[in-house]
């Protein structure tokens, strides 16, 4: 699959005219969560040539879309954004976006922008609009079907995320065992965790399951979560020169 992924993925820069940056595998292959039937969701970051860029309406307006979404077949759908949509996300540690560059599957890499933004997470990272998302997330799937396995995964992976934000004070790991492994004591509650994900590796998504312990720990957790978000002060970093700068130097380097 990788080979189909990766020529795609060439096929997509020989007919937009762009080069793909860095790609990456996204939600259950990402999260060690698959099963046999699970999609491939590739996410990928691209830039134009310098003559997109010169024009009186900004990228992301009118017909000038920053975003490219294409289902490929049953299993592989592929989702990529322009670098200046990128990098404005960036600027507002966007959960989604640092979720692709923390993901360990990767199919593409072929230029240094992405280390880069890696190395200046640390300064920009606002560990307070991350944990409110999460906890928008997890909040949102509470109010679902709670024998639904993926539901039950779409609750607790948000929760265990912002824990990790709250105590590590940096981006959550991607891979659900790591913060299973971390946050999550040896007890009841992992024991059923762990049969979760056995169910979601299998792919029943309706598996007999008795979540009132999951649900009791991420109602619990997500209280203490909202009132620690609520003593965090909005972070006032403002890295928009290196950003420009970060993507002058992109685009000169991929199109020389």
């Amino acid at each position: 699959m990788k080979e189909e992924i990766q020529a795609t993925l060439s096929l997509i820069e020989e007919t937009k005219k762009v080069k793909i940056l860095y790609a990456c595998e996204a939600g259950s292959r990402a999260w060690d969560l698959a099963s046999d039937t699970s999609d491939y969701d590739v996410r990928f970051i691209y830039i134009h040539q310098p003559e997109y860029y010169l024009s009186i309406d900004p990228v992301g307006i009118g017909k000038k879309r920053d975003v490219f979404e294409k289902p490929i077949g049953n299993s592989l759908d592929l989702s990529g954004w322009d670098l200046t949509k990128t990098l404005r996300l960036f600027r507002k540690s966007n959960p989604s976006l640092l979720e692709w560059l923390h993901s360990d599957i990767i199919y593409s890499q072929p230029n240094h922008a992405i280390s880069d933004m890696e190395k200046m997470l640390p300064d920009v990272f606002n560990q307070k609009a991350c944990i409110l998302h999460y906890i928008n997330v997890a909040r949102t799937n509470l109010r679902k079907n709670h024998k639904d396995i993926k539901i039950l995964i779409n609750i607790l992976r948000p929760v265990l995320a912002a824990e990790w934000i709250r105590q590590h004070n940096s981006f959550p790991p991607v891979n659900f065992k790591i913060l299973i492994d971390t946050l999550v004591p040896e007890g009841e509650l992992f024991q059923d965790i762990s049969q979760l994900v056995a169910y979601k590796k299998t792919g029943n998504k309706a598996a007999p399951f008795d979540s009132t312990k999951i649900s009791e720990f991420a109602s619990e957790r997500l209280e203490q979560l909202d009132t620690y978000a609520k003593t965090l002060q909005p972070l006032t970093t403002d890295p928009t020169d290196e950003l420009n700068q970060l993507f002058r130097v992109t685009l000169h380097e991929s199109w020389s």
